[in-house]
């Protein structure tokens, strides 16, 4: 880019007739000097041998000063403030969008700019120890209009560590970046302490290297403090609101605000009545007590936390135990003593059911933990990513095979062609709808008359069907990736992903807020529609849910009220 500029600057000076020699011919007098508008003497002085060294040392002057003529100075025409963007147009607009670029489209002239960090005539790579933005000379450089800033970072460990040799140490552009300067005052906790702690902080290589704790971003966002800040509520204390901004030293420091002898003050910043006793509370403990310390409060509020882990599981782990086992027996209780003649659901259905329905929740569980890998559910399988992977992967198979025996069943047998023919929509369950709107909607007192299926069921059924060939072929599209794109466009792949993942949100979403309700909380089947385990259901909910299906070798029931619409197996 230097290069090419360089090439159109030369040319433009040959057109012009200015050559860099035409203006070191006054600029080289280090005695020429303007007075500014304020009445203050700005030299005019440019070193021809610091400028050969300088970045653009191969740049012609006019490549900068883009409106010099051979005139000049003679027509008394004030030079327009150099533009950076021709051929430095990404770090302009990151510029422009910083506080100080900010600043000065907000008409304040005395803002940075970009000869004030890099310097004018002399720019030098910041890779050398002599350029004015390079690690070492950052403090000194942006103390010109933060005077006080630089001095508390020189004095903090991070400028000391800095001084001392250290590349890893923050400077002041670690934190609020280089060419899109941002100003902190007023962010969130939750954006300090992610984006201007965390990268240092957080990072497993530089606190082993530094012999640092390696919890204190992740502490603090699970302590009061940083569960409130998810929110960004900017009110809520950050890491800087108690370590300091720039003057950030060691808790052992006497002049830290974390010393012992400081930490009432400190927290009176925000807690006005804060005592000593206040103050010794832990920021950075971690919920499971690893962080807890040696202190006696701290050893007893861990043996607290593990006293009542244990009350946790023996109470609700007996409570679970005992509430199955009466699920249980009231479950058996029913299918031994309740009369229930009208056969549902056949032998070859209600496993065909059963293996559908494991294999659905396996994939359910085993495919949001990998969405999610943070989750309990992930840390219920061991966060182990092999494992749910692979679980995945079978019980995916598992649903296929299924699906294609049911096909087969379908096809194949006498009770599968019934059934088939019995959930295919007809133009009855158009009017049911209907029907079933007006009664829910109180304009009629009639609810829809439905054979062996309804509406509801149809719907329920194909949606199954429809559900398990789309999440099949994203599935194998994903898991076989590399064979798939030795075909298709790779975007093929991401869109199945998608597709897969929205498919199992809205499956999952189904099965709870509707198949749930109709086998398992509806009232009338509390706690569990018994046909899905034997097959079978009683006359009198035969006549009340089917009334117009007339079970082979018996005679019609007439219903004794009228059918609800809905209403599944």
């Amino acid at each position: 880019m230097l290069a090419v500029c360089a090439l159109l600057a030369l040319a433009g000076s040959a057109f012009a007739g200015v050559k860099n020699s035409d203006c070191l011919d006054c600029h080289g007098d280090n005695t020429l000097v303007k007075t500014n508008a304020a009445g203050k003497a700005l030299s005019l002085f440019v070193d021809a041998a610091k400028l050969k060294l300088s970045v653009h040392g191969t740049n012609a002057c006019i490549s900068c000063h883009a409106d010099v003529t051979a005139k000049h100075p003679d027509d008394n025409k004030s030079i327009a403030p150099v533009s950076c963007v021709a051929c430095h147009a990404r770090q302009t607009e990151s510029f422009q969008a910083s506080v100080h670029g900010l600043a000065l489209k907000a008409g304040h002239d005395d803002a940075a700019t970009c000869k004030d960090c890099h310097d004018s005539h002399e720019i030098i790579s910041d890779r050398s120890p002599t350029s004015p933005i390079y690690r070492t000379r950052q403090a000194e450089t942006c103390g010109q209009c933060h005077d006080k800033e630089a001095r508390d970072w020189l004095a903090s460990a991070h400028g000391k560590a800095v001084e001392s040799g250290s590349l890893d140490a923050p400077t002041c552009t670690s934190c609020h970046n280089d060419h899109q300067i941002r100003a902190l005052k007023g962010t969130s906790a939750r954006t300090i302490s992610e984006d201007v702690c965390a990268p240092c902080h957080a990072s497993g290589r530089l606190n082993t290297k530094y012999n640092l704790p390696g919890d204190r971003v992740k502490t603090f966002l699970e302590s009061y403090h940083g569960l409130a800040s998810q929110n960004s509520d900017a009110l809520v204390a950050s890491c800087a609101d108690c370590h300091g901004y720039h003057r950030v030293l060691p808790s052992a420091d006497t002049n830290s605000p974390i010393n012992k002898i400081h930490l009432v003050e400190t927290c009176r910043k925000c807690h006005e009545h804060a005592n000593a006793e206040f103050s010794q509370g832990k920021i950075h403990v971690a919920p499971d007590g690893a962080a807890a310390g040696t202190d006696f409060g701290s050893r007893l509020n861990n043996w607290v936390r593990r006293v009542y882990l244990f009350l946790i599981f023996a109470t609700i782990g007996g409570m679970f135990a005992h509430n199955f086992i009466i699920f249980a027996k009231k479950v058996a209780a029913r299918l031994r003593h309740e009369e229930r003649p009208v056969v549902r659901m056949s032998n070859s259905q209600r496993w065909q059911h059963f293996v559908l329905a494991t294999s659905f929740i396996v994939l359910a569980v085993t495919g949001f933990a990998l969405k999610f890998p943070d989750s309990w559910l992930a840390r219920i399988l061991g966060s182990n990513e092999p494992f749910r992977r692979w679980t995945h992967r079978v019980a995916g198979i598992v649903m296929l095979l299924i699906g294609a025996y049911h096909l087969v069943y379908l096809l194949a047998t006498r009770d599968g062609r019934k059934l088939v023919a019995d959930l295919f929509p007809v133009k009855k369950d158009a009017a049911d709808v209907w029907q079933a709107v007006r009664y829910l909607g109180g304009w009629s007192k009639e609810r829809p008359k439905i054979g062996r299926f309804g509406y509801a069921e149809k719907m329920e059924y194909w949606a199954v069907v429809w559900g398990t060939i789309i999440m099949g072929a994203t599935g194998l599209a994903i898991w076989f990736k590399i064979d798939v794109t030795q075909h298709l466009p790779r975007w093929v792949v991401s869109v199945a992903t998608t597709i897969h993942y929205y498919e199992a949100v809205l499956a999952c979403l189904a099965i709870i807020v509707w198949h749930f309700y109709h086998v398992m909380f509806d009232p009338e089947v509390y706690p569990i529609n018994t046909a899905c385990i034997d097959g079978r259901i009683s006359e009198e909910f035969q006549a009340h849910e089917h009334p117009l299906e007339r079970p082979e070798n018996e005679p019609h029931i007439e219903p004794p009220g009228e059918s609800e619409s809905g209403k599944e197996i």
